[in-house]
């Protein structure tokens, strides 16, 4: 690593923090990049020998990253119901033996014109 480059786990407080910003600000973009950003930092940090002063900073983090869970779970519930109250389902995740959603698109009218 050279002297300019920044240390993992301080490259990935700095993805954690952008993360958080993006879900606050509903900013999907943001979001997508500090993903990335938290990805490779932590692709970085695995390479390191871990001493005890990493590894308090790495409890540090995860409570960071289990927060920013809580923020995109609670974010996940809002979608999901907006999408239930606009008539459409949630993808449900899993396929059936036959390749197909357990999801069943509902048809609701909004109103006659």
């Amino acid at each position: 690593m050279s002297a300019t480059a920044v240390h993992p786990l301080e490259a990935l407080e700095q993805a954690l923090g952008a993360e958080r910003r993006a879900l606050l600000e509903h900013d999907v973009d943001a979001l997508l990049s500090s993903t990335a950003a938290k990805l490779a930092a932590l692709q970085r940090a695995e390479q390191l020998a871990p001493d005890e002063a990493m590894i308090q900073r790495l409890t540090a983090l995860r409570a960071l990253n289990q927060d920013n869970g809580v923020l995109l779970a609670r974010r996940r519930r809002e979608v999901g119901w907006a999408l239930r109250h606009l008539g459409r389902v949630e993808s449900a995740g899993v396929y059936d033996a036959n390749g197909h959603s357990g999801a069943r698109p509902m048809a609701r009218s909004l109103g006659t014109g």
